[in-house]
């Protein structure tokens, strides 16, 4: 990582990620379609709502676990939930986790 990057952890249903953790490495980082929607966004957010703006689009950011998820909501959706947990067959005590 340069002085001029710098990447948040994010924990994804795969395992860890790092997403670019400034606006110029969001932009770069977007598809295309998406960039000019992301700098118009991110320059009328309010200062308070800044983080929260720049995380949301750094989740949208193509990443090498897109492939796994959609194959998994894809089966989903098909009606095959084997492997799924529902929150109500979780014990009280059992930490709900993602990932």
């Amino acid at each position: 990582m340069t002085a001029s990057e710098h990447y948040l952890t994010m924990h994804m249903t795969g395992g860890p990620i790092q997403v670019p953790a400034t606006i110029r490495q969001v932009r770069e980082a977007l598809p295309d379609e998406l960039r000019a929607q992301f700098t118009a966004e991110i320059e009328s957010a309010a200062a308070d709502q800044l983080p929260f703006t720049l995380v949301r689009w750094a989740m949208t950011i193509p990443t090498e676990h897109d492939d796994a998820e959609e194959a998994l909501l894809a089966r989903v959706r098909a009606g095959d939930f084997s492997g799924v947990t529902f929150a109500d067959e979780l014990g009280d005590d059992e930490y709900r986790s993602a990932g």
